[in-house]
């Protein structure tokens, strides 16, 4: 019977765990400044969330059927694996993007301003424009 009641416990600590995490990572796309500064949340704390609830599913499964459920460890492998590989894809297209950060990624929370946190999406630097031919220059004179 105590063996029980510590599964319960073990399950429910892993079910608090993940939530936190979960909304910890979420809160965390909401709380930062610029683009590369939010990839952290989904990645890092949506993933360890996911993978507690995960891990509690498995131990309840394994307890109330027969047999051990390892089909939830599989799914946590396979999100351990895939979600820091979509993260780094996600960062180095922002790169190539040539999206605005900030540089002062180090700082602690006090130095945040409310002006600086929650705004709208990164804007798109324009692209820089080719130079012109003669023949094209003189079109665009005849233009105007």
């Amino acid at each position: 019977m105590a063996f029980y009641v510590f599964l319960e416990w073990l399950i429910g600590l892993l079910l608090i765990a993940g939530g936190l995490f979960a909304f910890v990572g979420s809160l965390g796309m909401l709380q930062f400044k610029d683009f590369f500064m939010r990839l952290h949340g989904p990645t890092k704390g949506t993933t360890l969330g996911i993978g507690c609830i995960l891990m509690a599913s498995m131990v309840y499964f394994s307890v109330v059927q027969p047999g051990l459920h390892v089909q939830e460890l599989l799914i946590t492998l396979f999100l351990f694996i895939t979600a820091p590989v979509t993260g780094h894809m996600l960062a180095k297209t922002g790169l190539h993007m040539h999206l605005r950060y900030t540089r002062d990624t180090r700082g602690s929370p006090p130095e945040l301003r409310d002006e600086d946190v929650g705004q709208g999406r990164v804007a798109r630097p324009p692209r820089p424009r080719r130079p012109a031919s003669e023949g094209q220059k003189r079109r665009w004179r005849l233009r105007r």
